[in-house]
Order: structure tokens, then sequence, then C-alpha cells
């Protein structure tokens, strides 16, 4: 049988190929909202920073998603973002894994 191919997606902070699992997708909408994309499969601009909430701070200090995606990203949603990498981070940490 033949092993499962990883999907890889490039990591914005370091430019990085890395596993899908391992990153988070942020995306920018046709209307221009910004948001987390859970499921990985909402239709628009993407981005994919690593689950560190280090890496987050150093998004946030160099605006790396404003020139990703290519608008201008507020400080609530950096703040946002970072809460949701911290929970996802401890979850996997307590069960192992996450969805």
């Amino acid at each position: 049988m033949k092993p499962r191919k990883i999907p890889m997606r490039k990591d914005i902070v370091s430019n990085e190929m890395r596993p899908k699992k391992e990153l988070v997708r942020i995306v920018r909408n046709k209307e221009g909202d910004i948001s987390i994309d859970e499921t990985g499969k909402k239709s628009g601009r993407g981005a994919y920073v690593p689950l560190e909430p280090t890496a987050i701070e150093e998004a946030a200090k160099k605006h790396l998603l404003d020139q990703a995606l290519n608008a201008t990203v507020s400080a609530d949603f950096y703040d946002e973002l970072f809460a949701y990498v911290k929970h996802q981070k401890a979850r996997k940490e307590l069960f192992g894994k996450t969805k």
C-alpha cells in the first residue's frame, strides 16, 4: 500500500513549507472581510501562519498578513488570532491532536 501524501503549505512567517495540519489559514473574501478559516475550505485569498504564538506576534509586528492578503489587518484581528492559536496549541498538548 502506498503511503498517503501529506499536504504542504508555505508558512508566511518563515517562508518554509510545512504540513497543512501545523498551520492555520487566514482568508480574505471578495467583500474584503478577513477571518480565521478553521476548516481550510473557505473561498477567498488565503495565507498560512504556524500554530505558534511567537510566530503570530512576529506576523503582527511585521504586518505580514497585510502583505499576504493585500488588505489592512486590524490589531484586534491579530489579538483574536493570537488567542485562537494559543487555544489550539493548548488543545494539541492536552489531547495530542486537533481536528
